[in-house]
């Protein structure tokens, strides 16, 4: 049998796959479909510190091999996240990664405070939201804004802690490298690639806030570039993901430098993708010999 536990950061996951944020609630609307504990862990649905209402509708739209949204990190808080989502997970036996959403640093830290009491396995810091405090800039575009998040964030944990990284900059390994320094025990990357679409028959954007965030198969060349870089710039593990939709797929991003994978978009498409992927996974390693998962991290021949 293959060896497929890998360590990212200090989280243990019995298989390098989990669930990109937002694409799989938390766990129990796919519970019918996935044994949510046969993954290497589940990543919630990114939760604020009080509800966010989200953006004014329509907020999602399809494109040629991916789909754009604009959700707005709609969620109904960390306390109905304590009080509903996070027992139901623990009673399935997963392992469980809490996607952190803020509009501010303090925002950030009480919605971590707030989690601390709970049987949380990891936590992944959304640096892709505006920041209110310093104009609406998004957090994970400045290295200051990066090092004062992350920095603070590390202060009110101990559990391990992946930072989050926006593809939407000029130069991504500056950003892994203000995280690594800040304290991040692990980087995920990428996130949605800003993007729009437009009605040429109304004239009109598809999207309510016309620009929104791209993902699926589109954005996976553009993803498997930036987690190479960044595994050439860090030396904290990867969790990579965008456009994941097979087990070669997830096995491309390791050979990039990834440790772990997530799989997004495809869930929306197809239920099981996960379980397939691993699957997938174990097939590709027992085809070409690799006995252990982790001896495929970084192994792309240049």
């Amino acid at each position: 049998m293959v060896h497929m536990a890998v360590d990212l950061g200090g989280l243990t996951m019995r298989n390098p796959v989990t669930v990109a944020s937002g694409t799989f609630a938390a766990g129990r609307e796919y519970g019918d479909f996935v044994d949510v504990a046969s993954l290497g862990a589940v990543t919630t649905k990114g939760v604020s510190l009080h509800g966010w209402e989200g953006n004014a509708t329509p907020r999602i739209a399809e494109t040629p091999s991916g789909m754009l949204n604009s959700i707005g990190l709609q969620n109904p808080g960390v306390e109905h996240l304590k009080a509903v989502d996070i027992p139901w997970l623990v009673e399935q036996g997963a392992k469980i990664i809490v996607n952190v959403s803020g509009h501010s640093l303090g925002e950030y830290v009480a919605v971590i405070e707030a989690l601390e009491d709970a049987p949380v396995d990891a936590y992944e810091i959304n640096i892709s939201c505006p920041n209110v405090d310093a104009g609406g800039m998004t957090i994970g575009c400045h290295t200051e804004s990066v090092e004062s998040v992350v920095s603070a964030c590390r202060n009110a944990t101990n559990r391990p802690m992946i930072v989050k990284l926006t593809p939407n900059v000029t130069d991504i390994t500056e950003i892994a490298r203000a995280a690594e320094a800040s304290g991040a025990d692990a980087l995920s990357l990428i996130n949605t690639v800003l993007g729009m679409a437009i009605d040429a028959k109304t004239r009109k954007p598809l999207l309510a806030r016309v620009v929104g965030g791209l993902s699926g198969p589109a954005v996976k060349p553009i993803a498997l570039r930036m987690v190479w870089e960044c595994f050439h710039a860090v030396r904290i593990p990867l969790l990579g993901m965008g456009g994941i939709v097979s087990g070669e797929d997830a096995i491309e991003f390791l050979l990039a430098g990834a440790t772990a994978v997530a799989v997004g978009t495809a869930n929306f498409m197809n239920p099981q993708a996960t379980i397939e992927v691993i699957d997938g996974m174990v097939r590709y390693c027992e085809e070409h010999g690799v006995d252990d998962v982790n001896e495929l991290i970084g192994a792309l021949k240049c």
